[in-house]
C-alpha cells in the first residue's frame, strides 16, 4: 500500500500482502483461461481447506449500488471507499438473468441434507447468489429442508449495514423482516434470544421459529449454533 501511494495509485481498498497475493494469483489464472471454480479449488488446496468450496457462478456478476443523490457505484466503492455511510436507493446485480450456476452447484443444493442460509446481509451477500439462474428455484423447491439464521438481532446488524440497507430498500430491519424475505426459501428461521417476542409473528408468516443464542462470541457458541441449525432440519 505504501508503494502504491508513492506511485499515486488507488489505495482506498486496503489489503494486506496475503490478500494481494491471492488476488494477483486469481487474476493471473483467470487471464490464462481458468474458470473461477478451478481457481477457487486451487486456492483452497494451497491453504489446506478440507471442505469443498463452490463459487455460485463462473460468469460475470457484479453488485451495483445506487446511492441517493450520487448515482450508481460498485459495491466495493459503496462498502469500502464510502464505508457504507451513505443512503442507498436501489441495488441491482449486473449479470442477473445471464449468469449461470457453476458446475455442481445446483446438484449440491438439491442433494444436501440441509441448506443453511447464513446470517449474512440478505441484500448484498445472499442476494447475488439468488440472482444466478436456477439458484432461487432450486432452493425454494427444497424449502422444508432449509434453515435460515437471522442476521438482525434486536433490530440491528451485528456488523455492516444490513439493518440500514433493509430499511432504505423498504424492508423491516428485524428478525420478522428476515422471515418475510426468506419465507419462500426456508421453512425454519433461527433467531436470537433477544428477539424471542417476535417468534409468534414469525410463525404467523408460515415460518417455523427457533430461538437460540446466535451471537457467536466464542467457538463454543458457534458450535452450539451449528448443532441447533442442523438439528432444526431433521
Amino acid at each position: 500500500m505504501e508503494a502504491l501511494e508513492r506511485y499515486g495509485g488507488i489505495t482506498w481498498f486496503r489489503l494486506g500482502d496475503r490478500d494481494l497475493a491471492t488476488h494477483l494469483y486469481r487474476t493471473q489464472r483467470l487471464c490464462e483461461g481458468a474458470d473461477l471454480a478451478t481457481v477457487t479449488a486451487e486456492i483452497a488446496r494451497a491453504w489446506d481447506v478440507a471442505v469443498k468450496l463452490l463459487p455460485v457462478t463462473n460468469d460475470r456478476l457484479r453488485t451495483m449500488v445506487t446511492i441517493v443523490d450520487e448515482g450508481e457505484v460498485s459495491f466495493q466503492d459503496y462498502f469500502v471507499r464510502r464505508r457504507h455511510a451513505v443512503a442507498v436507493r436501489s441495488v441491482r446485480f449486473d449479470g442477473e438473468g445471464s449468469a449461470r450456476a457453476a458446475p455442481g452447484v445446483l446438484e449440491a443444493l438439491a442433494d444436501a441434507a440441509v441448506v443453511v442460509i447464513a446470517p449474512s446481509n440478505p441484500i448484498v451477500s445472499i442476494g447475488p447468489l439468488l440472482a444466478v439462474s436456477g439458484i432461487r428455484s432450486t432452493v425454494a423447491a427444497r424449502r422444508d429442508r432449509n434453515v435460515a439464521v437471522s442476521p438482525i438481532v434486536a433490530g440491528q446488524a451485528l456488523k455492516g449495514p444490513a439493518d440500514r440497507l433493509l430499511a432504505e430498500l423498504g424492508h423491516e430491519p428485524s428478525a420478522l423482516g428476515i422471515a418475510r424475505l426468506y419465507r419462500e426459501l426456508a421453512a425454519t428461521l433461527v433467531i436470537d434470544e433477544a428477539d424471542r417476542d417476535l417468534a409468534d409473528a414469525i410463525e404467523a408468516e408460515g415460518v417455523r421459529c427457533i430461538v437460540a443464542p446466535t451471537v457467536m462470541h466464542t467457538p463454543e457458541v458457534a458450535t452450539a449454533l451449528a448443532r441447533t441449525v442442523l438439528d432444526a432440519a431433521t
